[in-house]
């Protein structure tokens, strides 16, 4: 079959945009009670534990030697892996204190154009398609964060400085993906950042029984079905799937981000703001449209 005809895992797919679209709206409900560190240490150190028994069932042991004799270096890919995808997460989570869930999901999306940008310095090729990607989501993204006066919205640029750490995560991961297995990668990471956040909650934040009470289920949620959950069925739909076919459907989180922050948070948007929701859209859209040298393969 080829890597195309695969409907069922596409499914999968858009099932794993989903939870990532409805996971905006765990954290803004479970910071009413707890503080962005403290949410995040739980939600990683929670979504990491569950993964752990994956790696035994699947023998996951990344100590094997490669070539030359070296080790695969697993303790750089969890420890880079861990700190970007902590720092990335900080500044999502105190940018959702001050914009709403459909925005800060628009706003994160936003990595999938920034990416060809860095990887300019990596000296990849940019497709011109992609370039028109890029001016169509920023022009996006002045609908969508620009008030009167040109002001933006402190929640809008903190999340757009997140976007930019995203796309450094992801850089990171495919390049230790080459020769660290990816479920332990995603288990490393997520023990790490959320180790971080930990000594960040000690440091900066007051916890209560109660509060981590309140936000009990948004952390189970966020933990459990979007930080573990989520990763498993992205690992099993894009098995068979074309790539271009997989990174177009897994971008629909942000606008399942904006459909549930309607339904769950009665969150509105002008339809100046819809406008620049559409073109950033259409911008992630564009940028991972294949080739035409790919679509003739």
């Amino acid at each position: 079959m080829s890597k195309t005809k695969r409907p069922h895992n596409v499914w999968l797919l858009l099932l794993t945009a989903l939870i990532w679209g409805t996971g905006f709206v765990a954290q803004r409900q479970g910071m009413t009670h707890v503080g962005p560190f403290t949410f995040i240490a739980a939600r990683f150190l929670l979504g990491g534990l569950a993964l752990v028994p994956v790696l035994f069932i699947t023998k996951t042991v990344p100590l094997k030697p490669v070539k030359d004799g070296q080790k695969l270096p697993w303790q750089a890919a969890v420890l880079t892996c861990g700190a970007a995808l902590f720092l990335a997460t900080s500044l999502q989570q105190h940018g959702l204190l001050t914009t709403t869930a459909g925005k800060g999901g628009f706003i994160t999306a936003l990595y999938v154009v920034i990416v060809p940008f860095l990887g300019l310095f990596l000296r990849k090729k940019v497709r011109p398609l992609v370039w028109l990607a890029v001016v169509l989501a920023i022009l996006g993204l002045y609908l969508l964060t620009i008030k009167d006066g040109l002001r933006i919205q402190k929640g809008d640029l903190i999340m757009l400085g997140g976007a930019f750490v995203w796309a450094i995560h992801i850089l990171l991961v495919e390049h230790f993906s080459k020769s660290v297995p990816g479920v332990f990668i995603a288990s490393g990471q997520f023990l790490v950042a959320g180790f971080i956040g930990l000594i960040a909650t000690l440091l900066f934040e007051t916890v209560t029984p109660q509060a981590v009470q309140g936000a009990s289920g948004n952390i189970l949620y966020s933990g459990l079905i979007v930080v573990a959950g989520a990763f498993t069925l992205q690992v099993l739909g894009q098995k068979g799937v074309n790539p271009s076919v997989a990174a177009l459907t897994l971008s629909l989180e942000s606008v399942f981000a904006v459909l549930s922050g309607a339904v769950f948070l009665h969150e509105r948007l002008s339809p100046r703001e819809l406008l620049g929701c559409a073109l950033m859209l259409a911008a992630v859209t564009l940028s991972q449209l294949p080739s035409k040298k790919n679509r003739d393969t």
